[in-house]
């Protein structure tokens, strides 16, 4: 449907602007008129170029936050859902998320419920929103229930950024270190070595072996450089493979000190998900099968499927749970106890915020426990190759005097 854009007068004589969907100019200033709007003046909108591309950005996950909590606080102070999609389509800063809401507001306006037209989104509405959205619609708490999605989300991000920052660290130290010991190898080693050559001595073992190595790596470059990316593409096939994604995904949950921050992760997650949505009145087996999708590890997926299987044959959810190895006792335990006593949402709620203080401490352990092991790897590699290119120039030095 085409869309209008309008300067006038209401009815209070204040200035207004705006944009409507309409079939036609004509239809768009009746439109106005009928709302007692003044002093009309319409035109058609200008295309965006970049609407509908990559270049167009994406909604980042603060925009969703905001979003959230100023919808909830709309719709809590009574003001009808299109109106309140109005408004939100007029201050939202991002483009794209206000693209995607003026045209779920055209599907509102045309009778579809909220919960439909944010469905026909997936890349901004993810099953989780869209499905409390639905169970806020149908209960009639759709602002407690939006409220509850801006903490989530809000939580998870954080979540997400202490991990990203985590790992990131000594990656980012071990990528460095490659890439100077590749610099040295390939361009500074044969220079000592070309030099090494008029010295008609004999050179230290070390030295040999050093050189030995900046010539196989000078030699076989390109080899080197096509292996990584044969490497990296053969692993990326490997993971999309069913059974290779889940032969993946439980060794780093086992790794020596990554394993149990990720672990950790994955309790926290979970526990945050599900105790959302089964707090905003999800049904559990729907609310299994989206935390299942989202779960980010195959280990936990097949976990979770489990424990929904065994809820839709009458049986307990937290057997399953345990079966996979990553939740601790407590929270099988815990898990248990709110299954028991009907209060399944506010014990994950519990769990969530108590492994959320866990990834901050084991975050923090990780961090002093890699920087330090990451420098000694630096400056060992570093330091070696440049000693063992000085070696035989000491050794030179010592036989002269």
């Amino acid at each position: 449907m085409p869309s209008f854009i309008y300067r006038a007068r209401n009815k209070a004589g204040r200035k207004v602007k705006g944009e409507l969907d309409v079939a036609s100019l004509e239809m768009a200033r009746m439109t106005l008129q009928r709302k007692g709007f003044t002093e009309i003046k319409v035109k058609p909108k200008p295309k965006d170029l970049l609407e509908g591309t990559f270049l167009e950005g994406k909604v980042k996950t603060r925009d969703m936050v905001v979003f959230s909590r100023q919808f909830s606080t709309m719709i809590n102070a009574g003001v009808p859902i299109l109106e309140a999609l109005q408004v939100m389509c007029e201050q939202t800063e991002n483009k794209k998320l206000r693209r995607k809401l003026n045209e779920i507001r055209i599907d509102v306006e045309g009778g579809s419920s909220l919960y439909e037209g944010m469905a026909k989104h997936k890349d901004v509405f993810d099953d989780l929103y869209t499905n409390m959205v639905n169970a806020g619609e149908t209960g009639g708490v759709l602002d407690g229930v939006l409220e509850r999605l801006s903490e989530y989300i809000e939580k998870a991000d954080k979540l997400k950024s202490k991990v990203k920052g985590a790992m990131a660290y000594p990656i980012v130290i071990f990528v460095v270190a490659i890439a100077v010991v590749g610099v040295i190898l390939t361009f500074v080693i044969p220079t000592f070595a070309d030099m090494f050559e008029g010295f008609g001595a004999e050179l230290p073992v070390v030295t040999k072996v050093v050189i030995n190595l900046s010539n196989a790596v000078t030699s076989n470059i390109l080899w080197i450089i096509l292996g990584i990316i044969l490497l990296v593409v053969g692993f990326s096939l490997f993971y999309r493979w069913e059974r290779g994604r889940q032969i993946v995904d439980q060794t780093i949950l086992f790794l020596p000190i990554f394993g149990p921050l990720l672990r950790k992760v994955a309790v926290a997650r979970f526990s945050r998900m599900l105790g959302t949505m089964l707090a905003s009145g999800v049904p559990i087996l729907y609310s299994l099968d989206v935390v299942s999708r989202t779960a980010g590890n195959k280990v936990v997926e097949n976990g979770v499927q489990k424990a929904r299987q065994s809820i839709s044959e009458g049986q307990t959810i937290h057997e399953p749970l345990d079966e996979t190895g990553v939740f601790p006792p407590m929270v099988v335990h815990m898990i248990s106890i709110g299954e028991t006593t009907g209060n399944l949402d506010s014990m994950l709620g519990k769990i969530a915020d108590f492994y959320d203080d866990e990834v901050d401490n084991a975050v923090d352990t990780l961090t002093s426990l890699i920087e330090p092991i990451m420098i000694t790897f630096l400056g060992v590699v570093v330091g070696g190759l440049v000693i063992s290119m000085y070696l035989p120039i000491f050794k030179m030095a010592g036989t002269v005097l």
